[in-house]
Order: C-alpha cells, then structure tokens, then sequence
C-alpha cells in the first residue's frame, strides 16, 4: 500500500531565544585579563613543539583501497551519468496524472493519481484511518477505489479528472535496477577519478593565468 502524504503543514512555533550578552552594573568597563595581558594569553594557546611525537605506524588509506567505499562512490557516479537520466521522467503524483478529486463541503480534502497513489490533508487522514488496498489492484482501477472509499468514508464526493485514464491506458512504470556488475563499478571509478584529475588541471590552469595577469595578486596565506 501507498502511504498517503499529507497536504497541509503544521505551524511551526520557534520560541523565543533568550539573551546571551551579560549586563554589567555602573559606567566602568569590563576589563579582560586579555586585554590586560594579551602575549600571556595568547602564549597559553601555543603548542611546545618538542612535545609532539610522529604516530608509529600512521598509514595513509587510499579510497582504492576501501572496497565498500569506492563501490558506493561508483555506483552513484553511473547513477548520476546514467543515459536514462536524459529521459523525460514525470513523477507518478504529478498534476497532469491525475485521476480524481474528493471534495467535502466544496473543498479539496484528498487526491487520487491514475498510478493509483494518493495524498489528503492531514484532517481526511485522521478520519480514513489505516486503509489496506485490495489485493491486486493498480493503476486506475485502485485509483477509482481509492477516490470512492475515501468519499464515503469522508461525506464528499468524487470529482473525475480531465486527465484520467482508464485502465487499459494505464503502463505500470518499470523499476530500473540499481545493480551493477564488477566490471561497470571499476571501469565507473576509473572514469571518477579521471574526471577529477581533469578538474584539478583545470582548476591549475585557470589560477596561473589569474597570476600572469597584470594588476592581480593571491592571498597564498589562506
């Protein structure tokens, strides 16, 4: 079953924030031991040196090196450069899918798609409760139950869409598979890295000839 979304949102009240500053009494500043003595306050915060010891045995971890890691880094890189993707793709609750409107007391209280999903204030929804769908139902037809039991239920009444379909009009959305072979994920983080190496370059280029340009300079203490 399709869970229903709501259609309306709740307030959100932000209480509220208490003041941080401190009052101080009388017309005399406040004094810091900051101000007082900034070098001994500022030498507290420095590190002596000869205490820093290297750590033994400290490796550096390539992402090559983490299988899990760079599986998942890519598979979203063939999910993001996926030919598909290029593909007109229009969610399934979008408004040229709808299928029908359930109206009370002239008022749009809950929403059916030709995919068979459907959203409601939060006000229907407390009223409809938990609904389980017929067994093997979709598309329209589930859309058409949906509408009916949600207007008996709520007192209203049905209102069909101009944008409604019928049943055999109806072609069910396939699921696209997000497994991929040994071969697509290596030859995925190859292709990644070569994008980032040529971004890097990139990135290079554009700063040396920002320097050779007369009358510019770089803060290199960033």
């Amino acid at each position: 079953m399709i869970s229903n979304l709501s259609g309306a949102a709740l307030p959100h009240l932000r209480p509220a924030s208490a003041s941080t500053s401190h009052a101080t009494s009388g017309l005399q500043p406040v004094v810091t031991e900051a101000t007082e003595a900034p070098d001994a306050t500022i030498s507290s915060f420095r590190i002596d040196v000869s205490q820093v010891k290297l750590l033994q045995g400290a490796k550096l971890i390539s992402v090559a090196d983490v299988p899990v890691v760079r599986d998942l880094m890519a598979a979203n890189w063939l999910r993001t450069h996926d030919t598909n993707a290029t593909q007109s793709f229009v969610s399934d609750d979008a408004p040229q899918n709808t299928y029908a409107q359930v109206k009370v007391d002239g008022k749009v209280v809950a929403t059916v798609y030709n995919g068979g999903s459907s959203t409601m204030t939060n006000a229907a929804a407390g009223k409809i409760g938990k609904l389980e769908d017929p067994p093997g139902l979709g598309g329209p037809d589930l859309a058409q139950w949906r509408a009916d039991t949600y207007a008996r239920l709520l007192g209203g009444t049905v209102e069909k869409a101009p944008t409604a379909i019928t049943q055999s009009q109806w072609t069910p959305r396939e699921s696209t598979s997000t497994t991929y072979s040994r071969e697509q994920l290596d030859a995925a983080f190859q292709a990644m890295l070569a994008e980032g190496q040529k971004a890097a370059a990139q990135q290079q280029l554009t700063y040396l000839a920002s320097r050779t340009q007369p009358g510019t300079s770089a803060d290199l203490s960033a």
